[in-house]
């Protein structure tokens, strides 16, 4: 079940990372390298990497990297909010 959570999780943290890009947003251009088509992918991979070391570590038993990854998604989505809503 836990790998199931953290695999919904990782879908949403994708789909607020791929909202977040695409806002067109000020703080995008503070960061030249997320400017650029490569720098996306780049990002996305990283995000992708975190993903796959939460489900291989629930995986081998530790329901720790669940809390983890779940945490580190609430922190994800409240950036989103704040980026999409224009707040910052």
């Amino acid at each position: 079940m836990l790998i199931v959570i953290v695999f919904m999780l990782g879908i949403a943290n994708f789909a607020m990372h791929s909202a977040v890009m695409r806002s067109g947003h000020p703080v995008l251009q503070d960061v030249p390298w997320l400017a650029t088509k490569g720098g996306r992918r780049i990002a996305m991979a990283l995000e992708f990497l975190i993903l796959a070391a939460a489900l291989s570590l629930a995986r081998m038993g530790f329901p720790m990297s669940g809390w983890a990854y779940g945490f580190y998604s609430a922190c994800n989505g409240i950036a989103a909010w704040m980026i999409l809503s224009r707040r910052k």
